[in-house]
Formats: C-alpha cells, structure tokens, sequence
C-alpha cells in the first residue's frame, strides 16, 4: 500500500479514463474522481493549474500520495503491481503477454486514430468537413475491432472475457472502444465476439459503476 489518497483526473467521456475507471473498480480501490473538462471550446485542460500537473494536457492523470502517474495503460499496470485485490493480469506469462497485446491493441492502435486531438486537427489545420472526419473515425474504428473480432474469436484462450474468464487489463480497454465505436455509429452487431464479452462485462458493477454516464460531470440525462 502506498501512503496518501487516489485522486483520478478523468473526463466523463475519455475512453482512456474510463479504462482506469474501470480498473480502480475491479482493484476494490476508493478513489477521489478530479474531472477535467476537455470537450471542444474548453480550456481546461490547457490551462495552467492542469498543465503543471501533466504537460500533455491530457486525461488520465493519477495521483497517488506524491506519485504522478501518467497514461492509462501505465496507470492500470501501477494499481495492478502496487494494491492487493483481483488481479487485474492473468496467471502465465503467455497469457498476460496476451493480455497487454489486446490491451495495446485498441490503446495504441485503434484508438488514437479516432482521439479528439486527431480530430481536432483534421478540423482545424486540414480543413476537413465534418462528415469527412466522421468517416475516417468509422473507418479506423472498424478496421481496428475487425481484426481485434478475429483473434479474439479464433484464439482458444478467449472464454467469458478477453483472456479466460477473468477480466483483465484487455476488458478494461475494450469496453470503452466499444463505447466510442457506438458514438461514431461503427454497428457493434459486426463484433459479436466482444459484444458477449462487453455484456460479461457490464453485468459486473466494477464496469457499470465507471460507465461514461454514471459519472459526476456527464451531462444530465
């Protein structure tokens, strides 16, 4: 154990947040959630009081006593290695090795292609229409969980979760980019593999509990 609270820096809707989210809910560890409004047209997160604390202006950030921990995967390596609770790493070193490719997969891959950075940028400095940007989060979107379906549904190891039937650094990736996939209108009906796994998943209050719209800064429904 480590001295000193948790404190997250999170966006309601930041898929990298929501996997850490997710993690300190399987860990069992209480934490204070700091959110950081990072939605266009908003300067928080490119203000000062954040921008000492990570300089990439970017959400997550875990405080831990006096540790500052930055990016998601980082982060939920750190809570796994640092508190007692269910593992959030498999048994054998095949098998997490598994687990991290997954996880870096959709984190590494997939994800930063359809990132509010990117799509910023396309906007901003490319001059790309809307639609257009739309479309080329689709299409990254799908080309990512399209072979993510095929390990996944060909692989032996996949049982009830990602990597056997525990969940795993790879099921707190993948329910957010599920999330995200959803809000670029990518059919998830393409996917059935990881849609059985995202329902195994949500049925767990660990993952229910850091669903983007459970948390203290999403809009009102």
């Amino acid at each position: 154990m480590s001295d000193g609270g948790i404190r997250l820096y999170s966006y309601w809707r930041s898929s990298a947040a929501y996997r850490v989210r997710i993690a300190l809910n399987l860990k069992g560890l209480p934490y204070q959630l700091v959110p950081v409004n990072i939605a266009p047209g908003s300067s928080e997160q490119r203000g000062p009081a954040f921008a000492e604390i990570n300089s990439q202006q970017m959400v997550p950030v875990m405080i831990d006593g006096g540790r500052v921990i930055r990016q998601s995967l980082a982060i939920i390596e750190y809570i796994e290695e640092m508190y007692d609770g269910p593992s959030l790493m498999p048994t054998t070193a095949r098998e997490r090795a598994r687990a991290r490719s997954l996880a870096m997969q959709i984190a590494c891959d997939i994800h930063p292609l359809n990132n509010l950075r990117v799509l910023e940028y396309l906007e901003q400095e490319g001059g790309m229409p809307k639609i257009e940007r739309e479309q080329w989060a689709r299409h990254w979107i799908t080309r990512g969980l399209e072979s993510l379906e095929e390990q996944l549904l060909h692989n032996p190891s996949t049982g009830d979760f990602c990597e056997g039937d525990l969940p795993s650094i790879a099921d707190c990736c993948l329910v957010p980019q599920l999330h995200n996939a959803r809000r670029w209108s990518v059919d998830p009906a393409l996917f059935p593999t990881m849609v059985r796994i995202e329902r195994n998943c949500l049925a767990l209050p660990a993952f229910e509990t850091a669903r983007p719209e459970n948390q203290p800064d999403a809009p009102p429904r």
